[in-house]
């Protein structure tokens, strides 16, 4: 009974669903520390909504590295923007949109800055740089914003290259003003005074649970399904085994024909 499970092409088969019971799995694993994830990160934000905006100095200071905790805490900053370093991110598409974000350092009076996301503008192609980018206000400015890590772990993505990136870093930027810089971000909310004109500010993240669950459970049921499979068939196989092992017996006990005499 199921002697055939022994043979090469049954144990191939047995492997081969392992990996793929195995490896699927792990993806609905995956999809599930991304939900947890997701949904921490959610708390961290929805808790710094709530709160009232506070200064960059009390969060953060020059040369030291933000925390997870400190993502999109709503900070106060005054200080005059340097729109000589500005830079434009590439492939920053909004709805389908091709356009660029316009990245401006905004110096503190302690002689350091912090970039600072102005916001967003379309233009022709994802590659282009934007033309006629609105001036953010002159003189002296009081902004708030959500405080952001850096973008783009590749050096090549958030180095300037004729005042473009594709990432917001201020690692990358760093070497190219002549500043220090706070590091990470700041997504602009508002400032005091407003620009004449405005920029496409960006919009607040989804607080949603995402795909993720329903990913990780779709992959543990691919995981069940697929060794599921391999059962179902074994069965089938051996069901056939008998049925022509029934049959067999059969014909072996039908009484021989007695040839005419």
């Amino acid at each position: 009974m199921f002697r055939f499970l022994l043979s090469r092409r049954w144990i191939g088969f047995a492997i081969f669903v392992m990996v793929l019971s195995a490896g699927c799995y792990q993806l609905g694993l995956w999809q599930w520390h991304r939900l947890d994830t997701r949904l921490a990160q959610n708390k961290v934000i929805s808790k710094h909504f709530k709160t009232t905006p506070v200064a960059l100095d009390t969060v953060l200071k020059v040369g030291t590295p933000q925390t997870d905790a400190q993502q999109w805490t709503r900070l106060r900053v005054t200080g005059t923007y340097d729109v000589s370093q500005q830079i434009t991110v590439r492939f920053s598409t909004r709805d389908g949109a091709p356009g660029a974000d316009v990245v401006t350092p905004l110096v503190l009076p302690s002689g350091a800055a912090v970039l600072v996301d102005r916001g967003w503008i379309a233009t022709d192609n994802n590659s282009m740089a934007p033309t006629g980018v609105p001036a953010p206000p002159s003189g002296t400015v009081t902004i708030t914003g959500w405080l952001r890590a850096n973008n783009g772990e590749r050096q090549q993505a958030n180095t300037p290259t004729d005042n473009q990136v594709r990432a917001i870093s201020s690692e990358g930027v760093k070497s190219s003003v002549p500043y220090k810089l706070y590091d990470g971000y700041l997504n602009l909310r508002e400032q005091s005074p407003a620009a004449t004109e405005k920029l496409s500010l960006e919009p607040p993240p989804e607080l949603g649970q995402g795909p993720h669950l329903y990913y990780a459970l779709q992959w543990w049921f691919f995981a069940i399904l697929a060794t599921f499979g391999w059962f179902y068939f074994a069965w089938i196989e051996e069901k056939e085994r008998r049925k022509q092992l029934a049959l067999a017996e059969h014909r072996s006990n039908l009484p021989s024909e007695v040839p005419d005499a």
